[in-house]
């Protein structure tokens, strides 16, 4: 989020990570980014001043933030460490990301999250208007909140990435939301990935790696039903989307996640795992940008930020409806697109061993129908 306001024109003046390997990122990219102690948003809330900042109270113009997504995803409903309400551990960064507010009282709040965060079971918009309510009546302000699903893709992100986007201007301005630029011609996963330097790709790995070939570009383990093209190994939707699922060149990437199993996708239509570089770039951050730690560290880190280029789009639509001046120079995060693309790869045979698993296997039931989701 931070890459993308800045790209938008926003000075960065203090950045709050609480995790260490993350903090080495930042570090490493924007050594001139003042990283908060404490590292956690709790102790910051509870001793961090607009003074401390160099700024007073009124003069900060965009704090932004994401609260942990775990508890309002989808997968959170079949956990059993699923959302338990505002007495959850996991609640206080976002409680105190509203005191951080009432203590800047900044001209724009700005929030990132899964859809689940304002639609859902575990919806927290009503606790966030009641919020900035209570901020109103106790500050004389006129936090306006407004709410976004946004997709990557529209705006130019090679990857199809649904969040919600939450704005509250503090003196009452109506969001002005952008418009999608990319719905017709979207930027593709050959657009990011044609030119990233790779050295030695990770194989895949697991039970299922094997039938990864087996399957074409853009497809999942849905081929391999009796509603694909391929043999009847799998009941049709009987596994997780993500499922050996794979890029296309010529369409944006799949949303990528932080924390993937042997068998979670998307995978490289080389029918491999992508490198830390790979899933840099799918996300829109810029060439020379460098994720500290193991793979799997950078992984996470990765699958968890905002994408970059869409957080650009929405800084310069935040600075459209306060009323201040900016470019109209191209976006700095953007990725061209190329003017051919190679052809998709072929598909290969199911290898023998999994054969025996041909045979008439049982669809979902149907909405409603299947295993259901952890309720409180």
């Amino acid at each position: 989020m931070d890459l993308g306001l800045e790209a938008a024109g926003f000075e960065i003046v203090g950045c709050i990570e609480h995790d260490p390997i993350a903090r080495r990122s930042l570090k490493r990219n924007r050594e001139r980014w003042m990283l908060l102690d404490p590292p956690a948003i709790e102790g910051v809330a509870d001793s961090v001043m607009p003074i401390d900042l160099g700024l007073k109270v009124r003069e900060l113009a965009v704090l932004s933030g994401a609260p942990p997504c775990q508890p309002y995803s989808k997968a959170a409903m079949w956990s059993d460490h699923a959302w338990s309400g505002f007495a959850d551990e996991r609640a206080k960064p976002l409680l105190s990301f509203f005191r951080l507010a009432e203590t800047f009282l900044p001209r724009v709040v700005l929030m990132e999250n899964v859809q689940g965060f304002v639609a859902g079971p575990h919806s927290v918009a009503a606790r966030i208007a009641s919020e900035f309510d209570a901020i109103n009546r106790r500050c004389s302000t006129s936090y306006k909140v407004s709410t976004a699903i946004l997709d990557a893709a529209d705006f130019g992100v090679p990857q199809r990435r649904r969040r919600a986007i939450i704005t509250a201007f503090r003196d009452g301005e109506e969001m002005i939301w952008p418009e999608p630029t990319h719905r017709k011609a979207p930027t593709r996963a050959w657009d990011a990935l044609h030119d990233v330097k790779v050295a030695e790709p990770a194989p895949a790995i697991g039970k299922w790696a094997a039938l990864l070939p087996s399957i074409p570009e853009g497809s999942n383990y849905i081929w391999h039903t009796s509603h694909g093209g391929g043999k009847p190994l799998f009941g049709y939707r009987t596994r997780y989307w993500s499922f050996l699922l794979k890029l296309a060149k010529d369409q944006p990437s799949w949303t990528l996640p932080a924390q993937p199993g042997p068998s979670v996708g998307p995978f490289h239509w080389d029918n491999r795992p992508l490198t830390p570089e790979e899933a840099l770039r799918l996300q829109s951050f810029p060439s020379d940008w460098y994720a500290e730690g193991t793979r799997r560290e950078q992984i996470r880190q990765i699958g968890n930020a905002t994408p970059p280029l869409l957080a650009e789009v929405i800084g310069r639509a935040i600075r459209a409806t306060l009323g201040i001046a900016s470019t109209s120079e191209p976006l700095m995060l953007r990725i061209s697109r190329r003017k051919t693309i190679p052809a998709a790869s072929p598909v290969a045979d199911v290898p023998d061993r999994f054969l025996d698993l041909v045979g008439d296997h049982p669809d979902h039931p149907g909405t409603g129908a299947g295993p259901k989701p952890r309720s409180n």
